[in-house]
């Protein structure tokens, strides 16, 4: 047990902090504080000692240094049942200290705001306040440490059971949740100050160490099967307009393999201005479009491949209207929805479909490929695999003709339509598409071929004046005689294989437009 005779409390949140300084002083604890805390507790008629009075030593440098003084971290950090320890407290005259009641300035916050300057960030770094904290949780033997309000309550109760103590199992569980705590404070300071490293001066680079802080939304029934226990963690960094920020407004819990593929539907209606729908299943997609509205967006994007649609999870890049609502209601059978709103009397319709999940998200901003700095995460058995999200566009300007004649504008509109699907498809990745609209995707197979093979029997007779997108070059001209008898008419790829020349070939024989981007879209 760790009786506690002396605390030093020193917040900037002081919610709950009456309660518990008044229980303090029942218990017959003296409390040491500092500035606006100690003016607190003043006001609640409490007796305080000002750390000046303990330290015998003046805050200084417009308050930066109060607590960093050898009488302060000697009492927090002395070894009760170490013989020297007792001596050197004797010799130096320490004042014992046995608890520790200290949350930190609030830096988060501050650079939340985007108004904040440089200046204000950094006066906000707490030095002193992470110093104690460290101290007390080094001796956890013999100190009880607090930093987080909503701990008060439990220390409340063992005093009162425990005549004034606290269990040394309890001061173990609080020095961890200091640790968790400093680690992330640092890290977000760390954060905020390589963004804002000159520009030129320091060449970007992967961190050496990584430091990841995730919070726990909720739990989920099951993992990808139901004998996988699984949750779902929130990136505390993490924007709004993900699935991590998005509201439930109707429909059964979510499954595990439902945010997997909300976050898939999500990230390709992102990458269009004109209103876009995708439908998504198992990370593929098996339809998109882009529209007028996206009541015709859906209507094309479900056309693709109806029979794959059932069951699956649709995104949407628009706020989702009665026309709309009104087309999704009439699908066989649907997972989840999620869009960036949704007008009542969709609302209304929807939710006529018990079990159908309604996801809504903010609106969607269009990404800045400059200011992203986003990383990707995948996981390997003992280690982890990090690399900047693709973000990586194509535009008109920055294709090469390979074969054939520059193709014609709505052509070229229609390439890059179904280049930008072809990035969000799994390896090896084939789209076709008329206009904005595809009519064919081949995923996942092992040789290029196969994925234009089937991406030609999932079109049927839509092939005939379609477009074709590869993610990655073709490594033989089979390929481009599939496409050729099928009718395609144009075909967008990076280019780079060296076989090259025998596909260009190929393509001219046909009669087939080949651009190249030099971008490949690997998706594994």
């Amino acid at each position: 047990m760790v009786k506690i005779k002396r605390a030093l409390i020193s917040v900037s949140d002081k919610s709950g902090l009456d309660k518990f300084v008044r229980f303090l002083h029942e218990y017959g604890v003296e409390i040491i504080s500092t500035g606006g805390t100690a003016k607190f507790i003043r006001g609640l008629e409490v007796p305080v000692r000002l750390v000046s009075d303990l330290t015998k030593s003046d805050e200084m440098l417009n308050g930066r240094v109060k607590t960093l003084h050898p009488k302060i971290h000697g009492a927090l950090l002395a070894l009760r049942d170490n013989k020297e320890h007792c001596a050197e407290v004797k010799k130096f005259g320490l004042e014992l200290i046995d608890m520790v009641i200290v949350n930190l300035y609030p830096f988060e916050k501050t650079i939340a705001d985007p108004k904040a300057s440089m200046d204000e960030a950094i006066e906000n770094i707490d030095i002193g306040g992470p110093s104690m904290l460290r101290s007390a949780a080094k001796n956890a033997r013999s100190v009880a440490v607090i930093c987080n309000p909503e701990r008060y309550e439990q220390v409340m109760n063992e005093m009162k059971e425990n005549k004034g103590a606290v269990n040394k199992s309890t001061c173990l569980e609080l020095a961890a949740q200091v640790f968790d705590l400093t680690n992330a404070y640092d890290k977000s300071i760390a954060d905020y100050l390589k963004k804002r490293e000159p520009e030129g001066l320091i060449k970007k680079t992967l961190p050496q160490r990584l430091t990841l802080e995730f919070e726990k939304v909720q739990s989920l029934r099951y993992g990808e099967n139901p004998h996988q226990q699984a949750a779902f963690y929130k990136e505390k960094k993490s924007g709004p307009s993900g699935i991590a920020g998005a509201r439930q407004l109707h429909g059964k819990e979510l499954s595990f393999n439902n945010i997997l593929d909300l976050d898939a539907a999500l990230n390709i209606v992102k990458d269009f201005s004109m209103p876009a729908v995708s439908i998504i299943k198992h990370n593929n997609p098996c339809g998109a479009a882009t529209a007028e509205n996206i009541s015709l967006a859906y209507r094309d994007a479900l056309a693709c491949d109806p029979l794959s649609a059932f069951g699956s999870i649709v995104g949407v890049n628009r706020e989702v209207d009665q026309s709309a609502a009104e087309a999704v209601f009439s699908a066989d059978f649907l997972e989840c929805i999620i869009a960036p709103g949704f007008s009542r009397q969709a609302l209304d319709i929807l939710r006529k479909k018990k079990n159908l999940r309604i996801m809504e998200v903010d609106e969607m901003p269009e990404i800045n490929e400059a200011d992203t700095g986003a990383l990707d995460y995948k996981r390997i058995t003992g280690g982890l695999l990090i690399e900047d999200k693709d973000f990586m566009s194509v535009y008109n300007e920055s294709l090469r003709v390979a074969a054939g004649k520059k193709p014609a504008e709505e052509q070229m509109r229609s390439l890059l339509f179904a280049q930008t699907v072809a990035k969000h498809v799994k390896s090896n990745a084939i789209v076709l598409a008329l206009g904005t609209k595809t009519v064919g995707i081949g995923a996942g197979q092992m040789s290029r071929v196969d994925s234009v093979i089937i991406a030609i029997r999932k079109a049927q007779n839509r092939t005939l004046g379609a477009v074709l997108a590869s993610d990655a070059f073709f490594p033989k001209a089979d390929s481009i005689e599939a496409a050729a008898k099928a009718g395609i008419c144009a075909i967008i790829q990076p280019g780079g294989s060296i076989r090259d020349e025998e596909v260009i070939q190929a393509a001219e024989k046909a009669g087939i437009a080949m651009v190249m981007t030099g971008v490949r879209h690997f998706k594994h």
